[in-house]
């Protein structure tokens, strides 16, 4: 057999090969039953705008940001979490076990670090899932312990404040996103969603392993690349409609987008023209710290060249940043501004 017929052989294979791994981890999604949460959610109202994204973001459009250029493919059954290190019993935990457990919904807002100010690396969705608080205590972590060193299938680590996980913000083992299970690659058949942090420090995919210890004894994947040791998300505010650069009609037109403040919440949202006064936008209801909020102002256009630009405060009176920072190495901030033609 000649060179050439080796490795159409092998690639055939390959192909095949991951052709029956995706099968047969769709078949196994298919047959994951998710968790019945013991919490009940207040209803969503409507909140709709044309233009403005919506308050929950279908897990087709959600961003995806990791290491992977093939996501694990990992199945449920094979599925478990290790949880050691600074921790008087060492766990181990698979799905079984956490079927015995009682699991909640919880609305977060989840964003990459590498977002620009105005980007579209957010989404904010309806997380299933079991408490993190719950499972370490399983473990009773050392009272020393400040850091979790979580571990993907794939090797990926991020290194998140034990606190962050047990401080009652309600930090989740998550296996269900909108109501489904996890999609293969937003982590199934587990991930952690952390409220508060960058995904990097928090979001972990396809986990499997919790090491409780010390940030001054363990570093995660982008750490050890230049970001920064903790991530906090900053707080921000982005402008949908109208989009940068496009041309409006005179008259009324309405301007909207969203704005997040996590852990704090978002308290008010201004809209300014070109260097105007700021004018006090609509700031549509559920007012969650965990996520982000709709805003919109009515804006009588006149013609000509204008920018718009959008600030926030949280629930402290907190202000929105000035400063324009790039995303490294802890998150961009600044205001987002747009230019638009009128005429």
């Amino acid at each position: 057999m000649g060179f050439g017929a080796i490795v159409a052989a092998v690639t055939g294979f390959g192909g095949r090969a991951l052709s029956r791994s995706r099968t047969d981890l769709g078949a196994d999604r298919s047959q994951f039953t998710v968790p019945r949460a013991t919490n009940s959610l207040a209803p969503i109202p409507d909140t709709a705008q044309p233009g403005i994204s919506p308050y929950i973001t279908p897990n087709a459009d959600f961003y995806r940001i990791d290491t992977a250029l093939e996501p694990p493919r990992l199945r449920s059954t094979d599925w478990s979490l290790r949880i050691h290190g600074m921790v008087d019993r060492e766990i181990r935990i698979d799905l079984a076990d956490l079927q015995r457990m009682p699991a909640i919904d919880k609305l977060v807002t989840l964003t990459c670090v590498s977002n620009e100010v105005g980007g579209d690396l957010i989404g904010n969705a309806r997380w299933t899932g079991y408490r993190l608080a719950d499972l370490l205590a399983m473990a009773h972590p050392h009272a020393d312990a400040d850091m979790v060193l979580s571990r993907s299938s794939d090797g990926f680590t991020a290194g998140t404040p034990l606190t962050a996980m047990t401080d009652g913000r309600e930090s989740l083992l998550a296996v269900a996103m909108n109501g489904q299970p996890l999609p293969v690659e937003h982590g199934y058949p587990a991930r952690l969603v952390v409220p508060g942090l960058y995904g990097y420090v928090s979001a972990t995919k396809w986990v499997v392993e919790l090491e409780v210890t010390r940030f001054d004894r363990a570093t995660s994947y982008w750490v050890d690349r230049g970001w920064a040791e903790k991530g906090p998300i900053k707080m921000s505010s982005r402008i949908d409609t109208p989009r940068s650069g496009s041309s409006i009609r005179p008259g009324m037109v309405t301007v909207g987008g969203v704005a997040w403040a996590q852990q704090h919440g978002i308290d008010r949202v201004q809209v300014r023209v070109d260097d105007g006064p700021w004018n006090d936008a609509v700031v549509e209801l559920p007012d969650d710290i965990d996520t982000w909020r709709l805003w919109r102002w009515n804006w009588q256009a006149t013609s000509g060249s204008h920018a718009l630009s959008v600030r926030a405060f949280d629930h402290n009176g907190v202000a929105q940043s000035t400063l324009t920072a790039s995303p490294i190495p802890d998150g961009a901030s600044g205001l987002h501004r747009i230019s638009v033609t009128v005429r």
